[in-house]
């Protein structure tokens, strides 16, 4: 099986080191969105005494050009402190942090479709839209292969595998597992996983979440899923085809609603008959 060399280190030899005292003191981790627009990067710094809000934890800084995110003539960008996490690796009182990402002038990173995100949930908060994310992702080896596959073949076809029970069914509950309790120790608004119909595939679901906290909770979500796939030793791709041939795509499905959505009949009236408009050419009007 591939894993990392670093998932074979002694993980006791490290817990003597995590259970010793911080004198008060705090481990802050900062996530962020890369230049790639789908990878996560973090660093950590020391506070003196636990943040009890995003407004206790101050910007920091870090090098953009490193991250895709900056020339290196002018690589300072700002991380800015958007939603707070108990820490499920370091555990309490540390946190993990999402940032947005400004660059030097203040102005929003590429990257940064936090911003524009927010802007547009505040002009609709009164619609109180929530949103449900389903997130399947595929477990590969370090080697790029999936996790559990024959190394030089194919498991069998699909079919017995979606939600499937047994060690010939599934492959890496351990990882899904771990990484749901880690979310619902950090406080994500995690709400259920499954193995999905290619093997080796899974899928989590987050929600439901309200307005901005949807994009928040689903990125750290992510990024706890890659930590927690750094500790055993494999990797996580949201890869919507990783494997050719006929073998599921995974995606992460939304789904939304809101509050007149919610009502009783309101689902006829919001949807059904906006569609109706819309095919008919009066979605202006119905609209207004």
């Amino acid at each position: 099986m591939s894993v990392s060399h670093s998932s074979k280190l002694n993980k006791l030899v490290r817990e003597q080191y995590m259970r010793l005292p911080q004198d008060g003191r705090v481990q802050v981790t900062y996530v962020w969105i890369d230049g790639s627009g789908e990878g996560v990067r973090c660093k950590s710094r020391t506070l003196d005494k636990e943040p009890k809000s995003i407004e206790d934890v101050p910007e920091w800084n870090f090098d953009g050009s490193s991250t895709a995110q900056a020339e290196g003539s002018n690589s300072d960008m700002f991380l800015v402190p958007v939603c707070m996490f108990r820490d499920p690796f370091c555990l309490d009182p540390n946190k993990l942090v999402l940032c947005e990402v400004l660059k030097y002038n203040r102005k929003p990173a590429e990257t940064n479709l936090r911003h524009t995100c927010k802007k547009v949930m505040d002009l609709v908060k009164d619609s109180h839209p929530w949103f449900g994310m389903e997130q399947e992702y595929t477990l590969l080896g370090i080697n790029g292969h999936p996790y559990g596959w024959p190394d030089n073949g194919f498991p069998g076809p699909q079919g017995p595998y979606y939600c499937g029970v047994g060690a010939d069914k599934v492959y890496g509950r351990d990882i899904v597992e771990s990484h749901y309790k880690a979310c619902l120790y950090a406080g994500v608004k995690i709400c259920g996983t499954n193995a999905e119909v290619m093997p080796s595939q899974w899928e989590f679901q987050v929600g439901p979440c309200e307005g901005i906290e949807m994009g928040d909770h689903l990125w750290m979500a992510r990024f706890i899923l890659h930590r927690v796939c750094e500790d055993f030793g494999v990797v996580a791709t949201l890869d919507p085809k990783p494997m050719t041939g006929n073998w599921n795509g995974a995606g992460c499905h939304t789904n939304y609603s809101t509050e007149e959505m919610r009502r009783e009949g309101g689902l006829k009236r919001g949807v059904v008959e906006g569609l109706v408009a819309l095919m008919s050419g009066e979605l202006d009007e119905t609209m207004g």
